[in-house]
């Protein structure tokens, strides 16, 4: 026991022997039993967490005939309010105390805090029984409505963690928070990890009793006035390091009552008891990925998976709880930090993508990445994180702590992906753009270098780590000169022109300022000041639109390896190999309309993740080479089930709609975009895709083009972060460009095609 902790112990024991002293005097006084009548401590003062101006919560429980009730509270709440004590108090019988709870969640939570200190302790015993039996036996109609009220407090209040001024108490992750964990454990419906809670409400108690020390007076809320003082009077150097505490302490505790109000939803879900043995339904355990499955709303692992040995495995954990929106189990997280083999330097590519994945899931990133966090495994894959972690901001404009702007950022571009040709590099510079807050010197300056570093480690090729720098260096360049220029100067233009030197850079720019801006704040965030933004940006790409060579450049065409000694002309064939890591599979088949749509199906089938594929024909054939990760595929079965899909697709379409569909629910959040890209090709019609992925989605887009009569010449697809961006190279059926009518109708067909879903069969 902390000696704080110690100091509330001693107050209430004070407070005990004070409220026996008087009950004792009032029994006397009024000539009445001591039986049938008990002072009861309730709340805080039950859980004997008295700070130096806390209030006795105090209840006089009687039997329903003990006499002149009223006249014995009068002789004990009369003395405490001439000494100035702080007294709420209350008198029932056990029938009106329990009422009183059925009534107010409240009153019910405080009441499962009743300690007895005065009177009949045999009242008090049975007083407690009651009241926590009516709590279990009636916890899972209640809880709802538990959360929805902790849902409206955080929404007025806010998180502890972010507050610049936190109310210790009231506040998300603050000490009410603590009463409600202890709330659902009583509940038994679930449990909550002891130590970790235990701690985080010692130290916000002892925080609150400095707190109260300094400013003589009950208060919650760590202003900005007395926090240097309560800070000196905690022993830490300053208000910052307090505020790194205090969020540190509100963050964990803010995790776990996430966790398990995502546990007490996912039992609330369950009927309670079912009727008779359930003989079908869906797997206890429902594998999502390579070793990496669902159990009671929460993504852990299968029982085969050894993280010990696949290094890659937390990242692809990390990308299917967030793309789904799922918990990711505080198990898992710990056998991952304490356990998981170090990802090799630089990471391979599937690790890469996996992690822009995450980063590009939106909401869902937040909670997963707080579980990643609390256990460690961050600080093991991104050890530059430590440094801005619960940093608090240096400027009013921004609402949250430095490391979840970051992540807030990223949120944020993940809005913005159809905008950019590489979103994997948004993403990236979104996590990264201010690292530089966490070491001396101009942030932006020091953050380049740090995010060269990152990038480097996860395996970006140089020119993306140039890129990623220079989007951090300059990532508050556009706000700066769009508010502080006059844009109608054409060297404002030529300014910026200079800086990013192509539109796609720009485009990079653009919305990392955007994102940067929305997760600061509304300050940042004016609807002026994106105003300008978007103006000078529009002005910059008019300038840039005639030429610029891009700061990146696209890898060269993997060459196409000879397949007809295996395939003959029209005839199939499949290769499987290994290219230093990443699974390649090449396919030959006939070069007809819809057979490109036939093989992206029949890969979606085996269950083979697409993350890049070129796609061409050569003398009849329509060859295409595939990147993909998953188990490495026998070429044979392939080729045997690409043959019977080439006869009749009837099976293949329904294997693709069962697997498919709960893939697409999830991409219905950020609408598909669909662009013909006009100069792109004087030979062809050039057709860009930009959707969320999910198994069939390259089946999907390729299967609406056959439908629309379209022939594809050759097809770009690839895979960033969890988005896709395809170009596809289309002819008509003489091997020229499309009419501008049929252009028109084909990206109706494919958008249509992505927006509602409708699989069907391959046309022509």
């Amino acid at each position: 026991m902390t000696e704080r902790a110690e100091q509330r112990r001693v107050r209430a024991e004070e407070a005990d022997a004070l409220l026996y002293l008087l009950l004792s005097k009032a029994c006397d006084a009024l000539g009445l039993p001591a039986e049938g009548v008990a002072l009861v401590a309730v709340g805080g003062y039950g859980r004997e967490e008295l700070s130096p101006y806390s209030d006795l919560d105090v209840m006089l429980v009687h039997v329903d005939d003990y006499p002149r009730v009223d006249e014995l509270a009068a002789q004990i709440w009369y003395p405490l309010w001439d000494s100035r004590t702080r007294l709420d108090h209350s008198v029932r019988t056990i029938a009106e105390a329990r009422a009183a709870a059925a009534d107010d969640i409240r009153v019910a939570l405080g009441l499962l805090d009743a300690r007895h200190v005065a009177g009949d302790s045999h009242l008090t015993l049975e007083l407690r029984s009651v009241l926590m039996a009516d709590w279990r036996r009636t916890a899972k109609k209640r809880l709802p409505a538990l959360a929805e009220a902790c849902r409206d407090r955080a929404s007025n209040v806010g998180e502890v963690a972010h507050l610049a001024e936190p109310d210790l108490k009231e506040a998300y992750g603050g000490l009410r928070d603590a009463v409600v964990l202890r709330a659902l454990v009583a509940s038994w419906l679930i449990d909550v990890p002891h130590p970790v809670v235990e701690r985080a409400r010692r130290d916000l108690l002892d925080v609150r009793d400095e707190l109260h020390a300094v400013a003589g007076r009950a208060t919650d809320r760590l202003v900005a006035d007395v926090a240097a003082d309560v800070a000196r009077g905690m022993g830490m150097p300053d208000r910052e390091a307090l505020l790194r505490h205090v969020y540190a302490t509100g963050r964990a505790l803010a995790h776990v009552c996430d966790v398990s109000w995502r546990r007490v939803e996912s039992l609330a879900a369950k009927p309670s008891r079912p009727r008779r043995r359930r003989t079908g339904g869906g797997p206890l355990l429902l594998a999502l990925d390579e070793g990496v499955g669902q159990h009671e709303g929460e993504v852990v692992l299968m029982p085969d998976a050894r993280p010990e040995r696949d290094a890659v495995i937390g990242l692809r954990a990390a990308a299917v709880a967030a793309d789904r929106g799922l918990v990711l189990s505080p198990a898992v997280c710990g056998r991952l930090a304490r356990h998981a083999i170090d990802l090799p330097t630089p990471w391979p590519g599937e690790a890469r993508r996996l992690f822009c994945a995450a980063l590009g899931a939106g909401e869902g990133l937040l909670e997963v990445w707080e579980a990643l966090d609390q256990s460690g495994y961050i600080s093991r894959i991104l050890p530059e994180w430590d440094a801005v972690r619960f940093r608090p901001p240096q400027s009013a404009v921004h609402r949250y702590t430095v490391d979840r702007h970051l992540l807030e950022t990223c949120v944020e571009a993940s809005r913005l992906v159809r905008d950019v040709r590489r979103p994997d590099l948004l993403f990236v510079a979104a996590l990264v753009h201010d690292l530089g807050k966490g070491v001396e010197g101009d942030h932006s300056v020091t953050g380049a270098v740090i995010a060269e570093k990152v990038c480097r480690r996860l395996g970006f090729n140089e020119a993306d780590v140039a890129a990623v720098a220079l989007l951090v260096r300059q990532h508050l360049t556009l706000s700066q000169v769009a508010t502080r220029r006059d844009l109608d100067d054409p060297m404002t233009v030529d300014l910026i022109a200079g800086i990013v030197g192509d539109t796609d850079t720009l485009d990079l720019l653009e919305a990392l300022t955007y994102a940067d801006a929305r997760a600061a704040g509304p300050a940042a965030a004016s609807p002026w000041r994106m105003r300008l933004v978007g103006e000078l940006a529009r002005r910059v790409r008019a300038e840039l639109a005639g030429g610029g060579a891009s700061l990146w450049t696209d890898a060269p065409p993997i060459p196409i390896p000879s397949l007809h000694q295996v395939a003959g002309i029209g005839e199939i064939g499949v290769a499987v190999s290994d290219q230093h890591g990443d699974l390649r599979v090449v396919v030959a088949v006939p070069d007809q309309v819809g057979s490109l749509a036939t093989v992206a199906g029949v890969m979606a089938v085996e269950r083979l993740a697409v993350r890049s594929a070129v796609i061409t024909s050569s003398e009849g054939l329509g060859i295409s080479q595939w990147s993909v990760s998953g188990s490495a595929p026998d070429p044979v079965r392939l080729r045997d089930r690409l043959a019977v899909a080439l006869r009749d697709d009837t099976d293949l379409v329904r294997r693709l709609t069962a697997r498919d569909s709960p893939a697409r629910e999830l991409g219905r959040h950020q609408p598909s975009r669909v662009d013909l890209l006009p100069g792109a090709s004087e030979t062809a019609t050039v057709l860009q895709v930009r959707a969320h992925d999910r198994p069939a989605l390259l089946y999907d887009v390729t299967s609406a083009i056959a439908a629309a009569g379209a022939d594809v010449r050759s097809a770009h697809a690839s895979t960033l972060g969890a988005d896709c961006v395809d170009v596809f190279y289309l002819t008509d059926a003489d091997g020229s460009p499309l009419e501008d009518e049929d252009s028109r109708i084909l990206v109706k067909t494919v958008l249509d095609r992505l927006s509602f879903g409708a699989l069907g069969s391959i046309d022509g």
